[in-house]
């Protein structure tokens, strides 16, 4: 069932997560128990959850003695490759409290732009979630130049959750919702729902608006938001805290309300839909 309003969320039958990496590395790491536990509920609830984990390179930083993100391609390979293991050991770890088995997908802009690849994808998570594994889904940075990447892994998730058809998307972040200017400007206001057609580029998400070139944060959020919405999927932001209520169907974050009548076809560039391709 699409989800027309977050209310929706707990009656969804497929539903996408997405966490960045400020939320579950370094100081944040232990948000990935409490997101677990989230998921964990959803499942048991009969909700086919894939989540979108970002953090590979962050959670390799220490590990490498690295004081910042590396400016050099190889070294963030290296760090992503480093990294994207220890991320899925703890991620299994806490899964292996309730029972559950965790399948790794990396994908590139590449693979969704690729007809075959992108039905590869997509078969794949269809049989991890027929087998009850839980998807964990990031960008494979260990391969992925600056040409074939998708730029932030909200943009990630949003194609993700059209390509398996799901009802929702939930994108947390490290604020409850998101503002019609940085929270910390005089006068900015939280927004709480967006209907599907709003016109948002009024609002400044960061530094830059809504229908900009952002690089992470608030900006790409919303953009995504109205990628995957003009798919028919409705679309809740809010913070990594909040997971359980987020799929619990409170009244958090900011909500993004699906077209009602969408176009869910993929083709082309990443993210491009159009009628000239099926998703299959």
């Amino acid at each position: 069932m699409t989800a027309r309003v977050r209310e929706d969320l707990p009656r969804a039958s497929r539903i996408v997560v997405k966490v960045g990496s400020s939320s579950i590395s370094g100081d944040g790491a232990f948000r990935i128990d409490l997101i677990v536990d989230a998921l964990a509920r959803a499942r048991e609830a009969g909700v086919e959850v894939v989540l979108v984990s970002s953090g590979a390179i962050a959670t390799a930083l220490p590990l490498l003695d690295l004081q910042g993100r590396p400016n050099d391609l190889a070294t963030q390979q290296a760090a992503a490759a480093v990294g994207q293991n220890v991320l899925m050991w703890r991620y299994q770890t806490s899964l292996d409290r309730f029972g559950l088995l965790a399948g790794q997908v990396l994908l590139t802009a590449g693979d969704l732009e690729n007809a075959t690849h992108r039905s590869n994808a997509r078969r794949a998570m269809e049989r991890l979630l027929g087998l009850g594994i839980l998807p964990i889904v990031n960008e494979n940075d260990t391969v992925a130049t600056h040409e074939i990447r998708f730029g932030d892994n909200d943009r990630l998730a949003a194609l993700v959750a059209q390509l398996i058809g799901a009802d929702a998307l939930v994108l947390l972040s490290d604020i409850e919702c998101l503002y019609t200017a940085p929270p910390s400007e005089p006068g900015a206001r939280p927004i709480t729902d967006v209907e599907w057609g709003d016109d948002l580029s009024e609002y400044t998400f960061g530094s830059v608006t809504v229908n900009g070139v952002g690089t992470g944060g608030a900006a790409t959020k919303a953009s995504a938001a109205k990628l995957a919405s003009a798919a028919g999927v409705g679309v809740l932001v809010t913070s990594a805290d909040l997971v359980t209520e987020a799929l619990a169907g409170a009244s958090v974050g900011t909500w993004f309300a699906p077209h009602p009548d969408p176009v869910t076809l993929m083709t082309g560039p990443v993210g491009a839909v159009s009628r000239g391709d099926r998703l299959a």
